[in-house]
C-alpha cells in the first residue's frame, strides 16, 4: 500500500481517483485543489507518489513538477491530463514526472501505472 497525494481541481476526478486507489488498497493521505497547495502538501505529507493534474489553478502541472523535483529528485509524479498536447506532457516528463495517464481513464490503467512506478523505484526509496 502506497501513500498517495491527489492534486486535481475537479471534485469529481478526485472522487474517482479515491475510488480507484481504494480498490488498489492505497492510502490517500491528502488532496489539493490547486498547484501551489500541491507543492505545499507534498513537502508536508511526503507521499510515495503524487497524482497531478496538468491543468491546475495557481500553478500548472509543469511548474508543480519542477518545484517538487527540485525539492525531492526521487519524487514519483503521475500526470493526470485531458490534454493531448504531447509537447507539454513531454516537457513534464523531461522535468522529472514519472508517467502520465490520459483522461478519461479506467481503473486498471491508473493502478497498473502506479504499480509499475512504485515497483521500478523500490530501490530508490529510503528505508524507514
Amino acid at each position: 500500500m502506497a501513500k498517495i497525494l491527489i492534486a486535481d481541481d475537479s471534485d469529481a476526478i478526485r472522487l474517482v481517483l479515491q475510488d480507484i486507489l481504494s480498490i488498489g488498497e492505497h492510502d490517500v493521505i491528502g488532496e489539493s485543489t490547486d498547484g501551489a497547495e500541491a507543492v505545499e502538501f507534498y513537502k508536508k505529507l511526503n507521499p510515495d507518489l503524487i497524482l497531478l493534474d496538468l491543468a491546475m489553478p495557481q500553478k500548472d502541472g509543469l511548474t508543480v513538477t519542477k518545484e517538487i523535483i527540485a525539492y525531492d529528485p526521487n519524487a514519483k509524479i503521475v500526470l493526470i491530463t485531458a490534454s493531448d498536447d504531447q509537447k507539454v506532457i513531454q516537457n513534464c516528463l523531461d522535468e522529472g514526472a514519472s508517467s502520465y495517464v490520459s483522461k478519461p481513464f479506467d481503473f486498471n490503467s491508473v493502478l497498473e501505472n502506479i504499480k509499475g512506478i512504485l515497483e521500478s523505484n523500490l530501490g530508490n526509496k529510503p528505508e524507514t
